[in-house]
């Protein structure tokens, strides 16, 4: 599973200005509780900023401190290492660390990872050189629909040097003056075109434009360690013998400046230098959060899956140290890619990993369980919290929703009680009493009377009391 997030701080400061307390006080916008994890990944990444401001020497050898956060599902592990990558545009992977395995057995390989993060950052990087372009593509796109809509006139005058007699030299001032009143008046039908492209009033305008194929043979690689998506393109390896041919093609005016956006792009971006600043982002500020750590910390039981467990921390442990992992865009070195492991551990024990591994996460941090204090603000505090997201929902059909204190306070009751009688996926909970609670608002929709709907406590007990009453039938709804 691979997440690509984006930067969203709305704030006026920069990464470099903000403190360890600011990066807390963020992320507390977004998550509730946890403060000794925040605290952790804040101190993190105000290193990382630290470390950019030393001399280079001394640089090179500052190692990022990483991070195994400790705790049951739902309690806001991964959304920790969400927001953090969000807030610093870093690129962001996460993975399961039980999808690998140890070489020699079929499947993933864990240098997969770096390339995984290494295309995240590419696509990052480009995403960002196209903002940079995007004025300059649009107004070529805009010449070359206008240049479809109305082709330029075919008139040239003579400029070379001939005897002509007075006659001849009269008609080809007329001509050159006839040439000039037709070029002024194709210049202003031009900009009226323009005008009228610009307001979206030609979009269903037909024309007829020359797409290029882009059908090219790709291969797939079979190696050790399963079949590893390498990307060759054949166009690459055979030069020009599968030049894209091109077909002449008629689409709306809309679709054609999508397309021709599309070209520009790739005319105008190089993707030579994209591809070395992605590289230079992974290497300095990438960051993998290494999910389910705890199903590979296992000792080697002597049969069945779990023969592979010492071997896949083995393979681990190179990358987390620092090695040069070769992906289609170069060779990267991993040694200040930040790790943030999790892991529920409720089998196993941090201490059951290797020591080598063991050693390279020198930060551990313990994430409590949500009680029901916790959850009430997750369900009216943050920036997007749930009861927010399901009015604004219900709002696109006009139904207005209103919840009352004693509502919050028994839909909390309800998901704590039901997270202490049968498995504790924490927030997770919430969603699955949400869903349940506001299935006869959701389903009515728009035909629903009346529009505004008040929920309060009487409302949530009559929803939920019968499905949390009954424990097995909990089980498998809630």
């Amino acid at each position: 599973m691979v997440i690509y997030l984006q930067g969203e701080v709305d704030e006026n400061i920069g990464l470099d200005e903000m403190t360890p307390r600011q990066i807390v006080a963020e992320l507390d916008k977004h998550v509730v509780g946890q403060a000794a994890a925040k605290r952790a990944v804040a101190i993190a990444l105000r290193n990382r900023v630290r470390r950019q401001k030393l001399p280079a020497e001394m640089a090179a050898d500052v190692m990022p401190k990483n991070i195994i956060m400790i705790g049951s599902t739902g309690v806001g592990k991964t959304e920790i290492a969400r927001r953090l990558a969000r807030m610093s545009n870093s690129p962001f992977l996460k993975v399961e660390a039980s999808k690998f395995t140890e070489i020699g057995y079929v499947g993933r390989d864990v240098e997969s990872m770096i390339r995984d993060l290494c295309e995240i950052a590419v696509e990052m990087t480009r995403e960002e050189k196209i903002e940079e372009i995007a004025d300059k593509a649009e107004l070529n796109v805009e010449e070359r629909i206008l240049d479809l809509l109305l082709p330029p006139p075919k008139t040239s005058l003579s400029t070379g040097f001939f005897d002509f007699d007075e006659e001849e030299t009269e008609a080809a001032h007329d001509s050159s003056e006839s040439a000039r009143v037709e070029n002024d008046q194709f210049q202003r039908t031009r900009e009226k075109l323009r005008a009228q492209l610009r307001a979206g009033k030609l979009d269903n305008r037909i024309v007829e434009i020359e797409i290029r194929e882009k059908s090219f043979p790709t291969i797939e690689l079979a190696g050790p360690q399963g079949i590893e998506e390498m990307g060759i393109n054949m166009k690459d390896m055979l030069g020009n013998l599968f030049q894209g041919r091109t077909k002449r093609r008629k689409m709306r005016v809309d679709e054609a400046m999508e397309y021709l956006m599309q070209e520009e792009e790739e005319r105008l971006i190089d993707m030579d230098t994209v591809a070395r600043l992605a590289l230079e982002r992974v290497e300095s500020a990438g960051i993998i959060f290494l999910d389910e750590l705890d199903k590979i910390a296992g000792r080697e039981s002597g049969h069945g899956p779990d023969v592979s467990r010492e071997g896949v921390q083995r393979d681990i442990l190179p990358i987390v140290e620092g090695t040069t992992v070769n992906t289609r865009y170069g060779m990267v070195r991993t040694d200040h890619i930040l790790f943030i492991a999790a892991g529920a551990f409720h089998v196993s024990k941090p201490s059951d990993l290797i020591p080598e591994l063991q050693g390279r996460f020198p930060i551990r941090v313990h994430l409590e369980s949500l009680t029901i204090e916790d959850f009430k603000r997750i369900l009216t505090e943050p920036k997007n919290a749930l009861i927010k997201q399901y009015r604004a929902l219900m709002e696109t059909e006009g139904v207005m929703i209103e919840f009352t204190e004693d509502a919050i306070d028994a839909v909390a009751n309800f998901a704590a009680r039901v997270n202490q009688t049968t498995e504790d996926i924490g927030a997770r909970r919430l969603h699955t009493i949400m869903e349940k609670l506001l299935d006869e608002i959701s389903f009515e929709g728009p035909d629903l009377e009346p529009k505004e709907q008040r929920i309060d406590a009487q409302y949530v007990n009559r929803m939920l009391a019968e499905t949390v009453k009954d424990q097995d039938l909990s089980r498998y709804i809630l």
